[in-house]
């Protein structure tokens, strides 16, 4: 049975399964060793910023190896670094992988669908253009936080189609908003030389860092041709019935299950509020069942003792603050929530259950 028709119950069960099995594969030492072999080929660390939307997923859609990838998700993707937890999560991963020796490639999405313009992005109305202009405020604030000459911290802004999930590269300096190479139209022939069409495109861009964003092209243009062999009518609508609050959500790496809300805007009412409103429409629209949604707040923690307990206070009050605000704006809806919190051991991604 597809896992959005099961009861409520089920599905909470499942989600809680999956948790435990992404923690068992990430900690197995082949993971690992897989991990730390593609990082020796590939030591670029990718952060990416992005929508809460649940068919946003980077690593599938680039085929990317669990644990590679940093997610930063908010709604329409909108960030602004003078966020004071956002620009210290932000600065203190940078540093981490600096400290390491390492580069840093920040990926600024923004979200469209090219069949229909009301599945594009709610949180910007449905504007791609104005999506797209965001984006290149952030990757502006990336250059003045981290510096203009792109040596350490490349900031790179992409478009994601969610019809086919096809990555769309934007450049700087050609023509109004510069070039840019949408790999839904990259002609086979072309292949072989996208090393050298990445060159083109980012001539600023350190030899190591274009080395490393090539397997995720790559990746993404095997996901594509797999997208264009299957069925996509329900994957390209919303049918999310999570909402995720927090940060640690590394294993939900399937699309199209979870709107996640990164704990970095001031204003965490109004994400908290667009995501209860899709729940209901996908309600209402029969894309889920109506007999419930999960509610689930997690932090992250690093070491046990005090960091721990710092964490255990944040999912809390993440978790009383996103219910509270779903009972006083949707109260007939908040009736069918069910609430979990939790916090994450970041060493071996495992969910633990308050």
């Amino acid at each position: 049975m597809d896992i959005h028709s099961r009861p409520i119950e089920s599905r909470i069960d499942w989600l809680f399964e999956i948790a435990a099995q992404h923690a068992e594969t990430y900690s197995s030492p082949e993971t690992w060793l897989a991990r730390e072999r593609y990082l020796a080929r590939h030591p670029t660390a990718i952060l990416v910023l992005k929508c809460m939307d649940g068919r946003i997923n980077i690593p599938i859609a680039t085929r990317t190896p669990k644990g590679i990838i940093q997610p930063f998700r908010n709604l329409g993707g909108m960030f602004n670094l003078g966020w004071p937890h956002l620009g210290e999560v932000l600065a203190h991963n940078v540093q981490q992988v600096v400290h390491a020796g390492r580069r840093v490639l920040v990926l600024i999405t923004y979200h469209y669908s090219k069949g229909d313009p009301h599945r594009g992005c709610a949180g910007f109305n449905y504007d791609t253009e104005a999506a797209h202009a965001h984006t290149r405020e952030i990757s502006a604030q990336v250059e003045y936080t981290f510096g203009l000459g792109h040596d350490t911290v490349y900031p790179l802004v992409c478009g994601f189609e969610t019809d086919e999930d096809a990555l769309i590269l934007h450049g700087a300096g050609v023509g109004k908003h510069g070039g840019s190479l949408n790999l839904a139209e990259l002609d086979p022939a072309e292949v072989p030389h996208l090393a050298q069409r990445l060159a083109t495109l980012f001539p600023d861009m350190p030899t190591q860092v274009r080395t490393d964003l090539l397997p995720l092209l790559l990746g993404n243009l095997e996901h594509i041709a797999e997208v264009r062999q299957t069925s996509r009518e329900l994957n390209i609508e919303h049918r999310e019935w999570i909402i995720c609050v927090g940060r640690g959500f590394d294993f939900l790496h399937m699309p199209n299950l979870a709107l996640i809300i990164g704990p970095y805007s001031p204003d965490l009412a109004d994400p908290i509020r667009k995501a209860a409103g899709i729940i209901e429409s996908n309600m209402q629209a029969g894309r889920i069942p109506d007999d419930g949604f999960l509610l689930l707040a997690s932090a992250p923690y690093e070491e046990i003792g005090v960091d721990r307990a710092r964490a255990q206070l944040k999912a809390r009050f993440l978790s009383k603050f996103a219910a509270e605000e779903i009972e006083r704006l949707r109260p007939e809806l908040a009736k069918k929530m069910h609430v979990r919190t939790a916090v994450l051991d970041w060493g071996s991604r495992r969910l633990e259950e308050l």
